[in-house]
């Protein structure tokens, strides 16, 4: 061969290959270029679109490569030859995030078709992609997604435009729900979950805070605010959550997510949310408007009128007559407290929460107050304990004054009063002291916490006293108490205490009546009255007295001693023939008519247990027998076995068990067949007087 013919095929050849080039395109490089992978869900980057050779299929895949000898078609698209790489890098910069916005009407080749699906005809160029929501025209030969599947089906290993932390699990195709991008590509080979554009049981994967590609925050509030319509605020809530979190400055999320913290009743979290909204956006009225609906019904007039009021709003109308009817409310029961008049408190408390302020604690605290200053100190402690501890407090929402304090110092200065009634003095002084550090000014919190200090200080001194048996000292000592807190039922009862041991009867049932006044179930001073009267021989009084005490105190041994003595001395002041009674006797059995016949002859009362020793409901009241055996140790109680006794049960007529009869003095008084617990005590208390 010449050096001039070897020239020449070598020319033959280089001509061919331009040939080529312009003929059938690129088809020597590679099956995939190094690109750029960003998010899985990052816009198709759009070049020119090959020739359909098969319809596209409802999971988003889609056939797009050219054999090595075809050559591409232009594709029908708005994007010309010459400007296809300025569209590209356009879109990209119009969407920072990555993600296309997931609205349809933005796309105007969306018309016509349901958001999230394609639509193609077999033999023509494909349709643009639907991708969350938006469009994307096809990509041209040899361009793929960015980051996904390359032709040959594996997946591109490139570290080009990775995120750092990307987890090393491989990415696949899943099975796909016509919603490409919303649950096509998945990590670690899992099944795809789709997302409903309906709102419907699809929303569970997004619901559970699970990652879905391709929801962007709009997506996420729309579910939202389905879920709130439909009552499921913790849903709501989740989902605004999550929109919050991928767009931190938007003043509508956070609205949308104090609506939903107020659906399940945590407004101190709803207050924190619209303010950040309004913090973000002065002039967003939405949030404006619910701040002063959330301070309306926390009962913070002021705060509300301010937000109901912000310049350049209308205020509604309804709205505003609300506030000035809670506000009259609240005025006039600041009005009636100051005077004393806890009853006209108490209603006008009542007003204001049906007016609108539903969930104010001070007014809760109010009525608590109320409560304990006409003696009913177990309402009091109810109401204290029912009024939310862990409310968060904002800015606002704590300097806000009830009554002259601040809103949080006024919960101590409640809380401290119903301590010191309860006789819980460190607990209240610890109170007081909070109170005084939160609101150091309030003079009626000052004069609180000097107040309670003192009577503490009393009460200790009196408590050593009463210890070293210098009672009369010890009286001085709790006097001394009452005249700064003369409502404290525990000093009266502590002093009564004192005269008992001085001898002082009288002055020790006048003490213990005070105290029960107070505190009507007092079990303390009750237990000191009914001492004292026994000393005056006032059995009667004793009694009743100690049969309270007796159902108070069931397993009380001392109690129910002196419960029978009691009884014993009654029976005998009132002429009673009292023949062998006993504390602490057991029911007695029946095993002949002469003995039924004498026991219920002697003097007194005496209950009779007619039963059968294998039947179930015997065996079910028998040991409340035995109980009241030992709780009225006055009465003497028998049982029959009517299988073992035929002859007593034919003599009283008993055939159906268990049946109980009441016997005074011989004389059958009562009968009860199959009775309750409650009727049978009820009646043996009537005749054990």
């Amino acid at each position: 061969m010449s050096h001039s013919s070897g020239v020449d095929a070598f020319a033959d050849r280089f001509r061919h290959a331009l040939s080529c080039n312009n003929d059938a395109g690129n088809i020597n490089k590679p099956d995939f270029r190094e690109l750029d992978l960003g998010s899985p869900v990052s816009p198709l980057r759009t070049t020119r679109a090959p020739a359909a050779s098969t319809s596209s299929s409802s999971s988003g895949s889609f056939s797009g490569r050219t054999g090595p000898n075809q050559v591409p078609r232009k594709p029908e698209s708005s994007l010309t030859n010459s400007n296809t790489n300025n569209s590209c890098s356009s879109n990209h910069n119009n969407n920072n995030s990555g993600e296309l916005s997931g609205s349809s009407e933005n796309s105007p080749t969306a018309r016509g078709f349901k958001p999230g699906h394609t639509r193609s005809d077999s033999g023509s160029a494909p349709g643009p992609l639907i991708y969350s929501g938006q469009t994307a025209t096809s990509p041209a030969m040899n361009v793929l997604p960015t980051g996904n599947i390359c032709p040959s089906g594996k997946i591109l290993k490139t570290g080009m435009g990775m995120v750092a932390n990307r987890s090393s699990r491989s990415d696949v195709l899943g099975s796909g729900m016509g919603n490409y991008g919303h649950g096509s590509i998945m990590r670690g080979g899992g099944k795809a979950e789709p997302v409903s554009s309906r709102g419907g049981g699809g929303n569970e994967a997004v619901k559970r805070g699970g990652h879905v590609q391709g929801v962007d925050p709009e997506e996420l509030k729309r579910l939202g605010n389905e879920c709130y319509k439909r009552g499921n605020f913790a849903d709501a809530l989740s989902l605004y959550d999550r929109a919050i979190a991928m767009s931190p400055a938007s003043v509508a999320y956070r609205s949308n997510r104090a609506a939903a913290l107020t659906g399940l009743g945590r407004l101190g979290e709803a207050v924190r949310e619209c303010e950040e909204a309004v913090r973000l956006d002065p002039n967003y009225g939405r949030a404006h408007q619910r701040l002063a609906s959330l301070f309306l019904r926390l009962g913070q007039v002021e705060n509300a009128r301010k937000h109901l009021c912000y310049p350049g709003m209308q205020a509604d109308p309804s709205e505003m007559q609300k506030l000035q009817v809670v506000e009259k409310h609240i005025s006039k029961c600041g009005d009636v407290r100051r005077i004393g008049d806890w009853k006209s408190v108490l209603r006008e408390v009542d007003a204001a929460v049906a007016a609108g302020a539903d969930s104010s604690p001070q007014l809760f605290l109010c009525r608590a107050e109320a409560f304990l200053k006409l003696h009913q100190i177990d309402d009091a402690e109810t109401v204290l304990s029912h009024i939310p501890k862990s409310e968060l407090h904002t800015s606002s929402t704590s300097q806000a004054r009830f009554f002259g304090m601040l809103s949080e110092a006024y919960f101590y200065f409640v809380r401290a009063q119903i301590e010191m009634a309860l006789g819980r003095f460190e607990n209240a002084v610890t109170a007081a002291e909070k109170a005084s550090g939160i609101d150091p000014r309030s003079v009626e919190v000052a004069v609180l916490l000097n107040n309670v200090r003192m009577v503490a200080r009393a009460r200790m001194r009196g408590n050593d006293l009463f210890k070293s048996e210098r009672y009369t000292e010890a009286c001085s000592a709790y006097g001394e108490g009452l005249r700064l807190d003369p409502s404290n039922s525990v000093l009266y009862c502590n002093r009564a205490a004192c005269w008992f041991k001085l001898g002082q009867w009288e002055r020790s049932i006048e003490d213990s009546n005070q105290a029960l006044h107070i505190q009507p179930n007092y079990t303390k001073a009750l237990l000191r009255r009914a001492a004292s009267n026994s000393k005056l021989e006032r059995w009667e009084e004793a009694v009743k007295d100690y049969e309270v005490l007796r159902r108070e105190l069931p397993n009380d041994n001392e109690v129910a001693e002196s419960l029978f003595h009691a009884q014993v001395a009654l029976k005998k002041s009132r002429g009673e023939e009292v023949y062998n009674l006993k504390f602490g006797g057991e029911v007695e059995e029946v095993s002949g008519l002469e003995q039924f016949r004498a026991a219920i002859s002697l003097p007194g009362v005496c209950v009779v247990h007619f039963e059968v020793a294998s039947n179930s409901q015997c065996k079910q009241i028998s040991p409340f027998v035995d109980t009241l055996c030992g709780r009225y140790p006055s009465i003497n109680f028998l049982k029959v076995d009517i299988e073992e006794n035929p002859g007593v049960a034919t003599a009283e007529n008993v055939r159906i068990v268990p049946t109980l009869k009441i016997y005074k003095n011989g004389s059958r008084v009562k009968e009860m067949v199959c009775p309750s617990r409650e009727m049978l005590e009820h009646s043996v208390r009537h005749y054990s007087f």
